[in-house]
Parts: C-alpha cells; structure tokens; sequence
C-alpha cells in the first residue's frame, strides 16, 4: 500500500516538475555528459536501478548522465577511481557500504570521509539466504545443523569480499558458532548463475534473485530486513530466527573532493527529482528495495558515522589488516 501509494504521488505530482526542468535549457554546469560509475555488473539490482535513477537525473540535467560498470574490490573501485578524478561535478560514482570499511582491510592513502563529495543517499536492499530448490537444506534450521555438523563445507557465494552480504554471513556465523565456505563473485548475476547451475550450495545476496525462486529453482530460507518482504512471506527474517541483525546496506552518490557546492547541490537536487519519479520508484519495487533518502549534508553525517561503525564490525569478526 505504501509503495503504491507513493508511485500515485510520483505520477500526479513529479512528473510535470521533471517536464519543466526537461525543457529548460541548462545554463553552467552541465554542459556536457555526465559518467556515473556504478559498483556492480550489468544486469544486477544495483545497476539497474542505477540506470533508471541517471534516465531522470539527465532529463532533470539537460546532459546524458553514463553508467559505467567498474566491479570487483568488494564494491570499491569507483570511490577509489574518484581520488584521481577532477572534481567537476562530471564524474560520480556509486558508493556501497563496502567503501567505509576499505582502510581498515586494506592500505590506502585517502579518507572515505574526508576524501569524497556526498551528494545524495537513494536507496539501500533487500537482502536474504536461497538455496537450490533441490538442496537437502529445506530451512535455516536445516542451514545450521549442516555446517555445524560440516565445520567449513557449507559453501555459500557473495557479491565480493567485504561487501555487506559476506560480512553479515560471517557475523552470522560467528554468533551461531559455525564456520561456513566464502566464494565471492563479481556481482549478483554471476552469482545467480552460479548458485541456480549447481556450483554453490547457498548464496547470500540482494532479492536479484527473485526470479529464480519465483521459476522454482532456489529456495528462500532467511531475509535481513526489520520485517518479513510481502514477495518471501513465509522466509522469516534474521531477527525472527533468534539473530539480531538488520541489513540494508543503504547506498548513494558522491564526488571527488572539492567538488563545488554550487555543483554539488545541482546534482542533489536532480537526482532527487528522479528519486520521486515511477519509472525509478518501479525499479526499486522490483527487487523489494524503497528509497532511502539523505540530502548531501546528512549523507556526509551517515559517512562519518558509518566509517566508525564499521571499524568495530571489521575488527569484531577479526579481519582487520595488519598495522
């Protein structure tokens, strides 16, 4: 009801403002396209809805907003490939979770905090555990008897090292006592490949996976919001299962540092005309995902907060790098 509700408001309401920016010309910034460097593959949730977020912002703009796919690094390559960008407002990048936790696994010299230009916070996922239809792991129950009788076997896949789904897989199991199997991929559709052609025996990712339990080939067995998703009623969440543990891994968009306030604020305000839009509000609903708004000086405030969080949770599951 929610979401339908806010689909009617975008459509009676968004659309004629999205038409007036459409139609005047942009004077200054941007005079030509914009690259938007997205974490993940093609064909993912995350691209997807990322390329229907810059379709509006380049009506809003005036100037073609370009999705560019830059995997791997848990995610992190397009904040990394900020740090050597010009800081114009013509070259964004997508900025996952993931980013907050990279200096303390990895040596870099630059700041997640200080060292970026947050512009907007759009959304976050919804992420869950499948297993194949015809796995004997009929349920979570199932899920833990295994790997607690199999320390190290149970093999579940991820969309990368450190990204949200394998950290909260591992702070899962380490407070259930069990050991599991990490593989990482490049994304979720090479994961869905992967986990649907037998080569996994679990996958933890976003709801991209959605089709192929709706087809019948994978089985739902948790999800990791505050509640229960409408499209897995029957999968009970992480807290119902004992597990105190929310994770939506909210997302947004950022610039290199120093961009200009004045260009900042452009970008915020396109971006957040075509957060309110159908086309992108569908995409979201797509794969259970809802808006998660932050203009640029509450992003800026997630970002500090989260990169201490993040230290904790890094250090907690004892994968913090060597000083």
């Amino acid at each position: 009801m929610q979401r339908r509700h806010l689909l009617q408001s975008a459509a009676a309401l968004a659309l004629p403002a999205l038409g007036a920016s459409a139609q005047a010309q942009p004077a200054g910034f941007p005079s030509r396209p914009i690259k938007l460097l997205v974490a993940f593959p093609p064909g993912g949730p995350t691209d997807l809805t990322m390329r229907s977020l810059a379709d509006g912002a380049s009506r809003v703009l005036g100037q073609p907003v370009i999705i560019e796919n830059k995997s791997g690094a848990g995610g992190t390559l397009p904040a990394q490939m900020l740090q050597s960008s010009s800081p114009d407002g013509y070259t964004l990048a997508q900025i996952p979770l993931g980013v907050f936790r990279l200096p303390y696994t990895t040596k870099i010299n630059w700041d997640p905090v200080k060292d970026l230009s947050y512009i907007i916070n759009v959304t976050g996922y919804a992420f869950g555990v499948v297993v194949p239809m015809n796995s004997p792991i009929k349920d979570w129950a199932d899920f833990v008897r295994f790997a607690r009788a199999n320390p190290g076997t149970l093999s579940y896949g991820s969309t990368g090292t450190l990204t949200s789904p394998h950290l909260t897989m591992e702070l899962i199991a380490q407070q259930l006592g069990i050991e599991l199997l990490h593989i990482p991929y490049k994304g979720s559709a090479d994961l869905a490949q992967a986990i649907s052609g037998g080569h996994l025996m679990a996958a933890a990712d976003s709801t991209g996976f959605a089709p192929l339990v709706e087809t019948g080939k994978l089985r739902v067995l948790n999800t990791w919001g505050e509640t229960r998703l409408a499209k897995f009623p029957t999968a009970p969440t992480l807290k119902e299962l004992g597990i105190n543990i929310v994770q939506n891994s909210p997302f947004g968009i950022a610039g290199p540092r120093g961009t200009p306030p004045d260009v900042v604020k452009r970008l915020h305000d396109a971006f957040k005309q075509s957060m309110e839009q159908p086309g992108f509000l569908t995409a979201l609903e797509r794969y259970d995902m809802l808006p998660i708004y932050k203009s640029s000086a509450d992003y800026g405030k997630f970002a500090d907060v989260t990169f201490t969080r993040e230290k904790a949770l890094i250090e907690k599951l004892g994968l913090a790098k060597a000083q």
